[in-house]
């Protein structure tokens, strides 16, 4: 038996992740994910999906991020009705960041006189056909298996291995953690896989050398000595979980002063308490310890959550320095856009970048040195200081995902390089080539391959 895999999102591209695969009558989705980062894309967004949506089986879905799961609620309400699978807590994490999109995609699609893309009717449709999956559980599906396994990139975030009733299998990782991580396990390899679909957001590029928390303490003094505000857009999940982690960290061990902390996210506030409540279970050992000792790890004296508008818009009446930690992580939406319009013209001021920033993303704008950007449709001048830290992503780097794919060997015959710009999935695949001897292949948006335990052929 063979299984075929077609690339109908994440080829030549970050975002919007979607794959096909098919074997012995069974026709299994991995991810259904929205582009973003760039120029609305309609066609991207509105199209048609380009498979016959009756004829789905199953939709697995690799983690909870808005580009592994944003076109999901589409797919139900274009009339998919199969089983979706995801582990606990991406099933929490997604239904909280879909709901919250509804708004968002209303929103874009009233400023571009478009129907709204789905709405909360859709979000609860596609949670009625959720099923959850553990960590290393093998799950029929048809006449293929799926298993899921951790890799260390968010809460609950997965690898998917599909196998064949005859033991022919292919490997979808979705995104690989940067390792270590405070308070997540390190991923785990796929050794079980003919061909491996893999990531390859950072894959011609390496983290700082420098050790992230040193230089994190010495940025945030520096800021705060400026007395401006200190703007950290950061994605809900993960990477404000590691900002809150370290402020807490540095205010009890006195590394950096006792300043105001607000966290203006309502979804971030959200999703915080999933991590508690799945802390236990998924957290790695030492992780675990620290919450029994300290009761809990994102919650210190000077933080202060700001849910509703009212209470988020009296953040301005407290005095400099402080630190505000909002959403959108690229700057390309949420509540961030209001404060970086108002401290981004002040020199005192400081915006720290914390993850990856797709291009023609604002964020993206904003690191690569622009002096003036469009917030909310008027013109600012960036006068404050812009600081990057890389090493704060929560994708591995070149070598990380090196490593992931040498750990993966030696089954493997073919290496996809996907989910990454043109150039980082060519030069991972170069470099997998080059260094572990594997086949490597950058597939191209709409290719068909069929993998046997023999052979991996483009049809």
């Amino acid at each position: 038996m063979a299984l075929r895999v077609t690339f109908y999102g994440g080829a030549g591209k970050v975002t919007g992740s979607n794959f096909l695969v098919e074997g012995g009558g069974t026709r299994i989705l991995v991810d259904c994910g929205i582009e973003q980062g760039r120029d609305f894309c309609e066609s991207c967004t509105y199209d048609a999906f380009p498979y016959d949506l009756s004829s789905i089986d199953a939709l697995v879905v690799t983690h909870a991020h808005l580009d592994h799961v944003g076109r999901i609620p589409k797919l139900v309400k274009d009339g998919f009705r199969g089983k979706i699978y995801m582990t606990p807590p991406t099933r929490n994490l997604a239904e909280l960041i879909l709901r919250d999109s509804v708004g968002i995609l209303r929103q874009e699609a009233e400023r571009r006189n478009l129907p709204p893309l789905y709405g909360d009717s859709d979000v609860s449709t596609t949670f009625s056909l959720v099923e959850t999956i553990s960590y290393d559980e093998e799950r029929p599906i048809g006449a293929l298996s799926v298993c899921f396994r951790n890799t260390g990139h968010i809460l609950g975030s997965a690898s998917i291995r599909v196998r064949d009733a005859e033991g022919t299998a292919v490997a979808f990782t979705g995104d690989i953690g940067n390792v270590p991580s405070p308070f997540l396990p390190d991923w785990e390899a796929v050794p079980d896989a003919d061909a491996l679909v893999m990531e390859s957001v950072y894959g011609d590029r390496l983290h700082p050398a420098r050790e992230r928390r040193a230089e994190l303490r010495e940025v945030l003094k520096t800021a705060i000595a400026k007395r401006g505000a200190v703007l950290i857009p950061a994605f809900s999940m993960e990477r404000t979980q590691l900002m809150l982690y370290e402020l807490s960290n540095f205010m009890a061990a006195n590394d950096i002063p006792d300043v105001k902390v607000f966290l203006d996210s309502p979804l971030a506030i959200s999703v915080t308490d999933v991590y508690r409540k799945y802390a236990g279970a998924y957290f790695k050992p030492d992780a675990q310890k620290e919450l029994l000792r300290e009761g809990d790890l994102f919650g210190f004296p000077f933080l202060t959550k700001t849910r509703t508008r009212e209470e988020s818009a009296k953040i301005a009446e407290t005095p400099n320095p402080k630190i505000i930690i909002a959403g959108a992580g690229m700057s390309h939406g949420g509540r961030i856009g209001r404060w970086e319009a108002q401290y981004l013209p002040d020199p005192h001021s400081t915006l720290l970048i914390v993850g990856y920033q797709a291009p023609g993303s604002p964020g993206r704008l904003l690191q690569d040195g622009a002096k003036q950007i469009r917030i909310g449709g008027r013109g600012i001048t960036i006068r404050a200081h812009v600081e990057t830290l890389s090493g704060w992503s929560a994708h591995a780097d070149r070598d990380g995902l090196l490593a992931f794919a040498e750990a993966s060997l030696p089954r493997p015959k073919v290496i996809f390089t996907a989910l990454g710009e043109p150039s980082s999935s060519r030069f991972l695949a170069q470099r997998i080539h080059d260094f572990l001897g594997v086949r490597a292949i950058v597939p191209q948006m709409g290719e068909t391959w069929e993998v046997t335990k023999s052979s991996v052929n483009r049809l």
